[in-house]
């Protein structure tokens, strides 16, 4: 080869290099915004929204840019974090439990969401079926309504002495409550037990409700599921523990913290799946065609050591099923 070849050769290279490197620094910079209503397991389930979304090509920093905001229970800061991240014009939003989902969609109805862990995005008006949805939401339902049934049936195996149960939750946190009751006015009768609906709004109100049903006889508690009882867990497992109150709740941390049992879905499944939408969407796909998923994986967890204390013998029956017991 011929010297002056040879130069034009390693020049073009050489110019060529830079275009290749800047070409792979433009990949566009996709941004997803994510509203979390409480810090429950946030280290896992910011792990497997990063570690799912790596796996479909998606490295934040380098193609997305993940924004995150905890409420921690609280409606205010809900709406000012939804309001916040809508500003911020994401690509996609992951939004946890109704009260975010609401707060979302009061400020922007272009946007797409994802929601999980939400009960009835029919009856809260959040979409139109759950085939082809419609609109800018799509997502991940975590719970089914007939699953109260489940509760008190097993609240009676565990304990059959209860006759009465509070089922207790906020509902400006669970809007959408209401729709348990309808199974559990039907178990509650076959059951032959006296379902109290317990809505409290703070912590004072959550003691006294817990306080109070626990002077009556044959007293027992369900804890629905909502992200302000979650974010008091400990409290209320330490409240029931002290008053000797059976309790049945519907996510497993509450059996992890000292709980008598929980029956539930995964709690962090629906992150997980929640990033295979985020993908399809950032590749193109509307919210409105990817249809509403129900749970499929149940948890059923038992806490021997509450059980003991509390003087409860656990069936063998329920042992041989349980998914966890803590000893």
């Amino acid at each position: 080869m011929k010297r002056r070849e040879f130069i034009t050769l390693v020049g073009g290279a050489a110019v060529a290099w830079p275009v290749a490197a800047r070409a792979q620094q433009q990949e566009p910079m996709r941004r997803i915004g994510v509203l979390m209503t409480s810090r429950v397991n946030e280290q896992s389930r910011t792990r497997t929204i990063q570690e799912r979304l790596h796996t479909l090509g998606w490295t934040d920093g380098r193609n997305i840019r993940i924004e995150y905001r905890w409420a921690v229970g609280d409606v205010g800061k809900v709406r000012a974090f939804a309001r916040e991240l809508v500003d911020a014009k994401p690509d996609v939003l992951i939004v946890h439990s109704s009260v975010a989902v609401q707060a979302v969609l009061r400020e922007t109805g272009t946007i797409p969401i994802i929601f999980v862990h939400v009960v009835d995005p029919f009856g809260q008006g959040f979409v139109g079926s759950a085939a082809r949805p419609g609109g800018n939401v799509t997502g991940f339902m975590n719970f089914e309504a007939s699953m109260g049934g489940k509760w008190l049936s097993l609240l009676k195996e565990v304990a059959p002495e209860t006759a009465r149960v509070a089922a207790l939750t906020n509902p400006e946190t669970t809007p959408s409550y209401a729709v348990f009751f309808r199974s559990l006015e039907v178990a509650a009768s076959q059951l032959r037990i006296d379902l109290v609906p317990s809505l409290v709004h703070d912590t004072a109100e959550l003691e006294n409700a817990i306080v109070n049903n626990s002077r009556q006889l044959g007293s027992a508690l369900l804890i629905l599921p909502d992200t302000f009882t979650s974010t008091h867990r400990e409290m209320i497992v330490g409240l029931a523990a002290r008053h000797r109150v059976p309790a049945i709740y519907s996510f497993p941390f509450f059996t992890t913290a000292g709980g008598l049992m929980s029956y539930s879905v995964d709690p962090e499944e629906p992150f997980g799946q929640a990033t295979a939408y985020v993908d399809r969407i950032l590749k193109g796909e509307q919210p409105g065609d990817l249809p509403i998923q129900g749970p499929t994986k149940f948890n059923f967890a038992i806490n021997l050591k509450t059980a003991k204390a509390l003087g409860l013998d656990i069936p063998l029956t329920l042992l041989a099923v349980a998914d966890e017991v803590i000893e």
